[in-house]
């Protein structure tokens, strides 16, 4: 670009010609928010956070509103799957419903396990909405500490 080029003023558009455009991007913004693609936020998946202790790999998965019954835990080649539904908690058909964040449907996370676990011994706890999931390791993993004799 020259520096005629830089400098030269453009031209700019009359306020009338930019208000159709105005208009249109608002009805987009409102469409997105008040739209039935709204249902696309429906598809969700609970967040999991792994922990490595000495002995044990701790699982940790918030599932609010959902119950026991609503949960599986399936444990195959060295890899655990957590899977469920979570159930629509209300009616679409109320005349006050806008919109529709919260996530719903069926989910699977699945996660590799390392080959030093004891899945026999697998363990796992549901209270308040929360899964807790212990996976001890395998005795021969566990660290060890050997003292050795200095000569």
């Amino acid at each position: 670009m020259t520096l005629v080029q830089c400098c030269v003023p453009t031209r700019r558009r009359p306020s009338a010609f930019r208000l159709p455009m105005v208009h249109n991007h608002m009805e987009r913004i409102f469409d997105s928010i008040f739209s039935s693609d709204v249902q696309d936020l429906s598809a969700w998946s609970p967040r999991v956070d792994v922990v490595e202790f000495e002995d044990k790999f701790e699982f940790t998965s918030e599932l609010p509103g959902m119950s026991k019954k609503d949960i599986k835990l399936e444990i195959q080649h060295n890899s655990i799957t957590i899977s469920g539904e979570k159930h629509i908690e209300h009616d679409k058909t109320d005349k006050n419903y806008y919109v529709g964040e919260r996530g719903y449907g069926n989910f699977r996370r699945s996660f590799q396990l390392p080959s030093h676990v004891d899945a026999k011994q697998i363990n796992a706890e549901f209270k308040d909405g929360v899964l807790k999931i212990n996976i001890p390791k395998l005795e021969e993993a566990k660290p060890k500490q050997i003292e050795i004799k200095i000569n």
